[in-house]
């Protein structure tokens, strides 16, 4: 497993190792031991799996408030997505600034994405599956999210049309609008 940092401190990529033969392939998608080693110490708790069925459907920019933040590891088994980190982090160098990743069920990578940063993707094929875990369960009195066009934030979306939303994204505020409650080095 490969473990490799991004422009966002704290957002990284997590390339599984694949083995494959004439019956097809195997790889391990999270080994506690190989996350501790790249001093990673996370402990999930809950699995989260989310089907979109058209391309351009958009789930996001989502994060829970502290003391119910979430660390995730997203990827793709099933068609593709890009997906997206913005931190959050009030204070920090990178404050609203974003990384973006192709995630596939071919390429098999994943994103990790640490509290303090607000996450969402973009399906780019038709019948999406995303797979994710957590470091802390679902917690709907702490749900947040922030607009997904946001310009303060000016993601780059690689597919240009009008996003299928959730009426709740449809509404979500601007970052400069949001509760948020983090604050860089706490």
């Amino acid at each position: 497993m490969k473990i490799t940092n991004t422009n966002l401190p704290g957002v990284k990529i997590v390339e599984p190792i694949i083995f494959g033969d004439h019956r097809g392939w195997f790889t391990e998608t999270y080994n506690e031991v190989v996350f501790q080693e790249a001093g990673i110490h996370l402990n999930f708790v809950q699995d989260n799996q989310s089907f979109s069925a058209a391309k351009g459907t958009l789930r996001g920019l989502h994060y829970q408030l502290n003391p119910k933040a979430q660390t995730k590891l997203v990827r793709c088994t099933r068609g593709a997505i890009f997906d997206v980190a913005i931190d959050i982090r009030k204070g920090s160098l990178t404050f609203a600034k974003w990384f973006g990743i192709k995630l596939t069920a071919e390429n098999k990578k994943q994103l990790l994405i640490p509290k303090g940063f607000a996450h969402g993707f973009m399906t780019l094929t038709d019948d999406v599956e995303v797979q994710y875990k957590v470091d802390a369960l679902y917690a709907p009195e702490c749900d947040r999210g922030i607009l997904w066009n946001d310009p303060t934030i000016g993601i780059d979306w690689p597919i240009d049309i009008i996003p299928v939303l959730s009426a709740k994204d449809e509404k979500a505020p601007t970052l400069e609008e949001a509760e948020i409650n983090f604050v860089y080095g706490e």
